[in-house]
């Protein structure tokens, strides 16, 4: 994309918590009481009352694997409540836990826990899904409850590079293999019972009778890293990660397939050089589906045509009021930097009238990078965005915050 000639779009930022390790996810109970709770990547989860005072809410670093404090993508990686958590108490955490498989890196849990008289008992925690991790990396694990009651799970490839390697299927990779949970946006319920499953399949899932894993959404997925959606139109955004040439924004629908590792972006993908610009690739799947282009693109800095970021972080489509400017703007970022050197962005994506998005990169306070790592967005009762942040690139130190989109201080 390029860049808009006009004058960037700015906003300002206000720190609400701060003395974080590395915040990767932020929930809001459906309770009324306007509450935010933020998810450390080391295992703990703190609160911030509506008065401004913040306390741990949950600490569960004991279960989650042991994390490399230089760089690591696994950890505590997500939190939702459930749509009646003012009934039932009922709220889920995605984390990273050691592995059961010989050889493989780590075991990503999805578990349900109950808040009873406003404490949480660990122990009684409620296992309902475990995937096997073949590597480290591409673990995706921003969990959200949609409209329609139903738990959306994004997960990775399973990591390593070309979605080729151990763990991943020698002909098609992970992404476009139906019969692997990796590389794919699951969809489940979480009050019901399925087969043995201590979760329900939906009867509309694409492949509930048959053809693939029932509790597939959508494939061909490098590592959904962030989806949320939009509060209005209920429409299903993700963020996924490219290789090392693009990053993209996708509008996720039921049965969709998003082209990985047979495409990045709208570009062709060759697996065995991933830098290589490839003219023609297949437009559609095993099963002849059409191939879904993502909505916005950009390049990666290791693009060899140079690109303007790292990693792409999801957001949110702006529904607050705060900043009537981004209203039905979808905000996301990029990480950006690396060895040291945080280079944070901030982005908006607009659609047009003929469905067309176009994205602009958003200057804060008059300056343009953040000079920080963006790690994650986040969304509070009233429809106001959170940008979380740290200066480190791995789990360590006390820099992480999270900071408040703001009208500039100028506005």
């Amino acid at each position: 994309m390029k860049e808009s000639s006009k004058e960037k779009m700015t906003v300002g930022l206000e720190t609400v918590m701060e003395g974080l390790v590395n915040p990767v996810a932020m929930a809001c109970p459906p309770d009324g009481s306007g509450r935010i709770f933020i998810v450390d990547q080391i295992g703990k989860v703190h609160v911030l009352s509506s008065d401004i005072e913040r306390s741990m809410f949950l600490d569960i670093t004991s279960y989650v694997i042991d994390l490399d404090p230089g760089y690591d993508e696994r950890g505590l990686l997500g939190m939702a409540f459930h749509p009646r958590f003012s009934k039932n108490g009922k709220f889920y955490l995605y984390y990273s836990a050691p592995p059961e498989r010989e050889g493989w890196n780590n075991t990503s849990h999805l578990a349900e826990y109950t808040v009873m008289d406003g404490e949480v008992d660990v122990r009684s925690a409620r296992t309902v899904l475990k995937v096997q991790e073949p590597q480290m990396n591409h673990n995706g694990g921003h969990i959200a409850f949609g409209p329609d009651g139903l738990l959306y799970v994004p997960l990775g490839d399973g990591g390593a590079q070309n979605d080729q390697g151990m763990g991943h299927n020698k002909q098609t990779g992970n992404g476009q293999d139906l019969g692997t949970m990796l590389g794919k946006i699951l969809r489940i319920d979480v009050d019901g019972h399925s087969d043995g499953k201590e979760y329900g399949i939906p009867p509309d899932n694409p492949f509930a009778r048959g053809g693939g894993l029932p509790e597939i959404y959508a494939y061909g997925l490098r590592n959904p890293y962030h989806i949320s959606f939009d509060r209005e139109i209920g429409r299903l955004f993700a963020a996924d990660v490219g290789q090392t040439r693009w990053e993209e924004v996708d509008i996720i629908v039921n049965g969709g397939n998003y082209g990985w590792h047979i495409r990045e972006g709208r570009h062709c993908f060759d697996a065995r050089d991933n830098r290589a610009e490839m003219d023609d690739c297949p437009d559609r799947g095993a099963r002849g589906e059409e191939l879904i282009d993502p909505i916005l693109e950009y390049p990666n800095a290791a693009n060899r045509r140079g690109g303007i970021g790292t990693a792409v972080i999801g957001g949110y489509v702006y529904r607050g009021s705060s900043i009537p400017g981004l209203r039905g703007k979808y905000i996301f970022g990029d990480l950006s930097g690396k060895s040291g050197s945080p280079r944070g962005k901030l982005f908006a994506g607009t659609e047009h009238s003929d469905g067309r998005w176009t994205m602009e990169e958003m200057s804060i306070d008059g300056r343009g990078e953040l000079g920080e790592y963006v790690l994650a967005f986040g969304e509070d009762a009233d429809g106001d965005l959170y940008v979380l942040t740290t200066l480190t690139e791995g789990p360590s130190g006390t820099s992480g915050r999270v900071q408040r989109l703001m009208r500039p201080a100028s506005g």
